[in-house]
């Protein structure tokens, strides 16, 4: 098997969890010494199999070993057997393996990794949740049903042969009598029979409707302007069967924000808006409205749950001109209304931020998706400060709407999430204190370049905002992407 079919997944294009239109996690971390990108796709129902794929990146790397835990709550401190990843025979720095995930929730992908410099752990957090519910195949449909009445059928007829023929001598002849016995006989055992059909198919359609229940759903969000304020409900969340439901109560601060919220205009995608609002009351957030063009918006707001369990709401709003330069985060917001550029976009003051574009973009192929920043003599910037804790943040939308992730250079999983998967507790809130976080950072300057490590879910066009903070302004570069 050639090395890109290896490192190929395939993608689940329905709404799921913290991204919309990919489930799929990836993360660029360390194992103590050792440097390993983990990318795992999650099973499309619960109960399921998980598919894990690590590419090492460190060198003297002997085994390594992965369990699926709980982050939290039952289960979450007992550790099955760990399975052994399957070393690839094409690719030495390439490991593989399936795992089973049984309930909805918070899971985490625990990597046991042996080598030339000693035992180390990471672990990967997941949402596990049922994308949709799993019919069965009509074929099979067919068969069991030919099956099942083929036993009903000779239950009732073993049923009357016995009442008719158990108590006969060999080679007698039954009696009218014990004839209307035996179809007594047939006729109750129908009644039960059907009784207990009825009573299965009672129950089965019940657990079936529970399971639908189950799935997960997009939750939306309503957004309406008042004056100059954004005005945001977020609806009760999914998961009320779940052994860990989630609830609005819960919400904790990734990067020191409740809610990190997007503004698209669509269908130019031309106008990008990265706020933070701020909440008042339980599901409500009030932000100050930025200056925007009018049209139409499509709205992302990423949440994150104190189990670790990332979600993204959704919603759209129309929205006049607004004029004000009001901002509620003016340090920590980006907005960007120039026209997408393929490599190069213009961050005013003839700086620009390039983008090492790879020569093909394939649908379900993992990439690095590299960007750099440089000045109007082509030379790299050195300015650069950590935003958010970060090199810089990533934000991937398809141009129908229907595919958003916001990714960071350690993956598209948040970091909080990420701390709690490590430590099994919740990271402290004050910046200065998450600098200590994998992954983050608030050493300044940093280099010229991020990139992010993610796939492109299925063929079509991309929008991809990239925002780095320079100077306490963030700059947005904006590119398009076609993917094949």
């Amino acid at each position: 098997m050639k090395k890109t079919c290896l490192i190929a997944l395939l993608f689940s294009a329905s709404l799921a969890s913290a991204h919309i239109g990919t489930n799929n996690v990836y993360f660029d971390g360390y194992a103590g010494p050792y440097h390993l990108l983990v990318i795992v796709q999650p099973p499309v129902v619960i109960p399921g199999v998980a598919d894990i794929q690590i590419r090492v990146l460190t060198p003297g790397v002997s085994e390594l070993r992965i369990v699926p835990m709980r982050i939290v709550g039952q289960g979450s401190d007992m550790a099955p057997v760990p399975d052994m990843a399957q070393k690839s025979s094409d690719d030495p720095q390439l490991y593989t393996g399936r795992l089973w995930i049984m309930l909805r929730g918070s899971w985490k992908v625990r990597i046991d990794a042996s080598g030339t410099q000693g035992p180390a752990q990471l672990s990967v957090p997941i949402a596990a949740v049922s994308q949709f519910p799993l019919p069965m195949r009509r074929y099979l449909g067919a068969l069991l049903t030919v099956l099942g009445l083929l036993l009903v059928v000779g239950l009732i007829s073993i049923i009357g042969a016995s009442v008719r023929e158990a108590s006969l001598k060999p080679g007698a002849v039954a009696e009218n009598k014990t004839r209307r016995k035996a179809r007594i006989a047939m006729a109750s055992a129908t009644v039960v029979v059907i009784a207990i059909l009825w009573l299965s198919n009672s129950w089965w359609n019940a657990e079936a409707a529970s399971n639908r229940q189950s799935v997960y759903r997009t939750p939306p969000v309503t957004v309406k302007l008042e004056g100059h304020q954004l005005q945001l409900h977020l609806e009760n969340p999914n998961g009320a069967n779940w052994a860990e439901p989630l609830r609005l109560n819960d919400l904790v601060p990734d990067h020191g924000h409740l809610m990190h919220l997007f503004l698209v205009r669509m269908p130019q995608m031309d106008a990008f808006e990265h706020l933070h609002p701020q909440q008042i009351e339980l599901g409500n957030f009030v932000q100050q409205a930025p200056a925007l063009p009018e049209g139409h918006y499509k709205i992302f707001g990423d949440v994150v749950h104190s189990t670790g369990f990332p979600e993204t709401y959704v919603g759209n709003l129309d929205l006049p001109s607004i004029t004000s330069a009001v901002s509620g985060d003016a340090d920590d917001s980006g907005r960007q209304s120039a026209q997408p550029a393929g490599e190069s976009s213009d961050l005013g003051d003839n700086d620009r931020m390039i983008w090492e574009k790879p020569s093909e973009l394939k649908a379900n192929q993992l990439l690095s998706l590299r960007f750099r920043v440089v000045d109007k003599n082509g030379a790299p910037v050195t300015d650069l400060e950590p935003y958010m804790g970060m090199a810089g943040h990533a934000v991937i939308i398809s141009t129908d709407g229907n595919v958003f992730a916001h990714v960071h250079p350690s993956g598209s999983v948040p970091m909080v999430s990420v701390e709690l998967a490590q430590t099994g507790h919740l990271p402290p809130t004050d910046t200065a204190a998450m600098a200590d976080m994998p992954g983050m950072t608030h050493s300044a300057p940093m280099a010229p370049e991020v990139s992010f490590p993610w796939g492109f879910p299925r063929v079509g066009t991309y929008r991809i905002f990239v925002q780095v903070k320079r100077a306490g302004h963030v700059d947005t570069g904006v590119f398009e992407a076609d993917v094949r």
